[in-house]
C-alpha cells in the first residue's frame, strides 16, 4: 500500500494533469523555483529553532531573576 502525502493531495487539487505527470516520473520544468522553495524553508527552520532556543533561555533567565529576587528578599527578612 502506498503513502499519499499532503503535497501529492494538494498537486491533484491544483491540477490533476500535474499530479499525473508527477506520479509517472516526469521531471517539473520549475527545478529553480523548488530549489529556491528548499532553501526559503530550511532558513525559516533555522529561524524557528532559533526562536524556540530564545524562548527557552528567556524563561530561565526569568526563573533565575525570581529565584534571586526570592533570595534577596529572604535574606532582608531573616
Amino acid at each position: 500500500m502506498r503513502t499519499v502525502r499532503a503535497s501529492e493531495i494538494g498537486t491533484y487539487l491544483y491540477c490533476q494533469r500535474a499530479w499525473w505527470y508527477q506520479r509517472q516520473g516526469a521531471p517539473n520544468a520549475n527545478q529553480r523555483d523548488l530549489a529556491a522553495g528548499q532553501d526559503l524553508h530550511a532558513r525559516h527552520g533555522q529561524v524557528v529553532f532559533i526562536a524556540g532556543c530564545l524562548r527557552w533561555l528567556a524563561w530561565a533567565l526569568l526563573l533565575a531573576g525570581l529565584a534571586l529576587a526570592v533570595v534577596a528578599v529572604f535574606q532582608k527578612v531573616f
